[in-house]
């Protein structure tokens, strides 16, 4: 069964300082575009992360988010007291130019505030994970993994039942142009008929015919009616046979087009063209989807 490119997935390490949380998003996309929006992991474990990720989600935007909630103890956080202090002496500093007298209520607000400003709060990243603690890291990667493969499996039985919904809806509707396709022949031949009769034109008679059915072999679309066909089968037995079928399945809606539009252009017939707009207006929807198809 397809698979979406569209997943979500939480896990939570239980660490000896606090717990590591791991969320990951993903969306379409070409290739493996991973984003780790996170500074807590030290570069030589950056590496075999990323090749974890990319290994088990294959394809797709993929965004990754770990953030750190320190235990009660708080053994992982403390003021930085210089970065505070530089805060408080350039406060003082501008409120002096600015003329502003010093008082308890505004020192409690300014340390109020102070207390929220960027790195005023130093967490010791070096003890957030120790060595010892990275396989449950790990584990923790892995169960995220596996909810968002979850994820996206559920995603994919949802495009899979919709876009071959929709190749059936195709083949359907090019049915109906097969039902029209006596009468639009005929209504061809009789205007050309006519044409010749109003310009009084005179030509042998198997002259005539010959060029009619050159004429109308020009017209045919039987070529168009098979290979549209093909691609259709083709487009199930990709969708179906195949572990990451996205990619493929966009090269085959581009051959399917491709007869749609090629039976729109020789139609010369008002109600085939009506037809060729519906499976036109199918074959986009499936072209949509397709793009989240991993």
């Amino acid at each position: 069964m397809i698979k979406s490119m569209t997943g979500y997935g939480k896990a939570e390490a239980q660490l000896r300082h606090g717990t590591l949380t791991i969320e990951i998003r993903t969306l379409n996309g070409k290739n493996a575009d991973i984003n780790l929006r996170t500074s807590l992991l030290p570069k030589d474990k950056e590496l075999d992360i990323r090749s974890k990720i990319a290994s088990a989600l294959t394809r797709g935007t993929i965004d990754v988010f770990i953030t750190w909630t320190p235990g009660d103890e708080e053994s992982g956080r403390q003021l930085n007291m210089d970065i505070a202090r530089n805060y408080i002496e350039q406060a003082r500093i501008l409120a002096k130019e600015m003329g502003v007298q010093y008082s308890p209520a505004n020192l409690a607000l300014l340390l109020n505030t102070i207390l929220r400003m960027p790195d005023i709060v130093d967490t010791r990243k070096g003890d957030i994970i120790e060595e010892d603690e990275w396989p449950e890291v790990n584990r923790a990667m892995d169960r995220c993994l596996e909810q968002v493969n979850e994820y996206r499996s559920n995603e994919g039985k949802a495009l899979h039942a919709d876009v071959c919904s929709r190749v059936a809806n195709i083949l359907a509707l090019y049915d109906k142009v097969e039902s029209h396709e006596a009468e639009r022949l005929e209504n061809i031949r009789s205007r050309i008929i006519k044409a010749a009769e109003e310009l009084n034109i005179k030509m042998d008679k198997e002259r005539f015919e010959q060029e009619m059915i050159f004429h109308l072999e020009k017209l045919d679309i039987n070529e168009e009616k098979v290979r549209l066909r093909q691609h259709c089968r083709y487009f199930l037995d990709t969708i179906d046979g195949e572990a990451w079928p996205g990619k493929k399945l966009g090269f085959i809606i581009q051959e399917m087009g491709r007869e749609i539009n090629t039976t729109g252009s020789k139609a010369n017939h008002a109600e085939i063209q009506k037809l060729v707009v519906q499976m036109k207006d199918e074959l986009e929807k499936i072209r949509e989807q397709s793009m989240n198809i991993l």
